[in-house]
């Protein structure tokens, strides 16, 4: 198992980090594109149903409040109440004109001088502050906006509910002198409600400011009379009801299972908070569907690559291992396999006890070779150089790139006086060779030297230790005019 491990240790571990890889991608597309799905959401499709929703209110719902505010500002009406109420069929004339024209259910006037209630029939009631039913009327006087939006029981159409537009009418010097408006009925507007809904496919319904649902589709009402009692979106009702600005709110909730988008916005011309909901898990399970195929084909796939890799694997395990060992440049041993090779010749020569030396040679003034000719000949010199030591020395001598312009001489079955001698021939055949014959970069005859440190290996010597002593004699040869072979005793 140890083995198995040991050998296939990298493959497992790349089979391990693939998986994990397409587990990721999957996941990680999931969530980016959940949370593109829910940012699109939140802050384009449900602001712009939101704003569809609002125009058509413009026109359906908001315009009771401009037909209300022209009948309070028209100066026939408010003449005509400063004036004494004279010919009371004038204005039930007028109301009815109102009604008529805008397809009204109701429209009315009270006087605060009178108390007459006026409607498009004729003269309903005196209105009085001890009548239940009339207290909406003491309650416009007294409140300071120009008016109000109210749902309420129409006296004039049997008690059926309406929605009333209450606005203030005001004399020419701002005294309060009645009130007048129209209604539409809650059940057209219920009606219109259900149309946005199955148009647009959401929950649409509106608040007023204390959180009270006043209008909407049959299925919400049923289920829902005010945000403060209704799961789930109670959590945010307190920042519903606190945005008192008619640019679109953010939120959302969490029901059950069910995670629901709110967007929501303050219509100052009703005094109603506009509540536009979407259910984000039905639009996120064809994506978790997506997600689940993606992950089959991906492990489809991990699965053909694995196979591909055991194969791979196999196939350049060898080169991967000589690659691995060689140094680019020269084709010699690198540090890092000549440290194992030299851990193999320790145990050797202290198992055969025959003596083991080290040679360490460094190229004199290499910098001055690259910055006159360039690192194109640099690299020619290291490379020529490392042909030459292979032909000057023995067979059993093994020879590695130990840095940039030093390499490094294993000896074995070598005394110290046998190893200087070989350093020294291969000084010299360095000594006398002209780099530029085998290359055109260079122009003219190009001479190189190189510095030898000697060092025999002692008996229980660390590594450290006889290398330590070979780069000391290296650097009497340098101190001493290069170009020479030193030895360490």
């Amino acid at each position: 198992m140890r083995k198995i491990l040991k050998q296939y240790g990298l493959l497992i571990w790349l089979s391990l980090i693939l998986v994990a890889g397409f587990v990721f991608t999957n996941l990680a597309g999931f969530m980016v594109s959940r949370d593109a799905i829910h940012q699109s959401l939140s802050e384009q499709t449900l602001p712009i149903t939101s704003d569809n929703v609002y125009s058509e209110i413009q026109k359906d719902i908001l315009r009771p409040v401009f037909v209300s505010s022209q009948m309070a500002h028209d100066t026939f009406l408010r003449d005509w109440i400063i004036n004494g109420e004279q010919e009371p069929e004038q204005i039930v004339r007028y109301l009815k004109e109102i009604k008529t024209k805008n397809n009204a259910i109701s429209s009315f006037m009270v006087s605060n001088l009178t108390h007459q209630y006026y409607h498009a029939s004729g003269v309903l009631k005196s209105v009085s502050p001890t009548e239940a039913r009339d207290q909406w009327f003491y309650r416009v006087a007294a409140m300071k906006p120009a008016y109000e939006t109210n749902v309420d029981v129409d006296m004039a159409n049997r008690d059926s509910m309406t929605i009333f537009i209450n606005y203030k009418i005001l004399d020419y010097s701002g005294k309060f002198i009645g009130a007048t408006g129209i209604g539409m009925t809650l059940d057209t507007m219920k009606r219109l409600i259900d149309s946005y809904q199955t148009r647009f496919h959401r929950n649409i319904y509106f608040v007023d400011q204390k959180g009270t649902i006043v209008l909407a589709g049959s299925n919400i009402k049923k289920s829902r009379s005010s945000l403060q009692s209704t799961p789930g979106i109670s959590d945010i009702a307190t920042q519903i009801l606190a945005n008192k600005k008619s640019d679109s709110l953010h939120l959302e909730y969490k029901l059950d299972n069910d995670h629901i988008l709110v967007n929501s916005r303050f219509i100052p011309e009703l005094g109603w908070h506009l509540l536009v909901e979407q259910e984000l898990n039905g639009d996120l399970k064809p994506l978790q569907d997506i997600a689940f195929i993606n992950i089959a084909i991906s492990a489809a796939i991990t699965l053909i690559v694995l196979i591909l890799l055991v194969l791979s694997v196999k196939r350049y395990q060898a080169r991967i291992e000589k690659s691995a060992a060689t140094d680019q440049l020269t084709s010699l041993l690198n540090r890092q396999a000549f440290d194992f090779v030299f851990q193999q010749a320790l145990l050797d020569s202290e198992r055969s006890r025959q003596p083991l030396c080290v040679a360490l040679v460094d190229i004199d003034f290499f910098k001055k070779v690259n910055d006159k000719h360039g690192h194109l000949v640099g690299d020619h010199v290291l490379k020529e150089i490392a042909l030459i030591a292979k032909r000057s020395l023995r067979e059993s001598d093994i020879i590695c790139r130990w840095g940039g312009e030093e390499f490094l001489i294993l000896l074995k079955n070598c005394t110290l006086e046998k190893a200087t001698s070989i350093s020294e021939n291969l000084r010299s055949t360095i000594a006398a060779n002209d780099f530029s014959r085998t290359t055109d970069l260079a122009k003219g005859r190009l001479s190189i030297t190189v510095s030898m440190g000697v060092a025999q290996y002692k008996d229980n010597e660390s590594e450290d230790s006889v290398f330590e002593r070979a780069d000391v004699a290296l650097y009497q040869a340098k101190e001493n005019g290069r170009n020479s072979v030193y030895f360490s005793e």
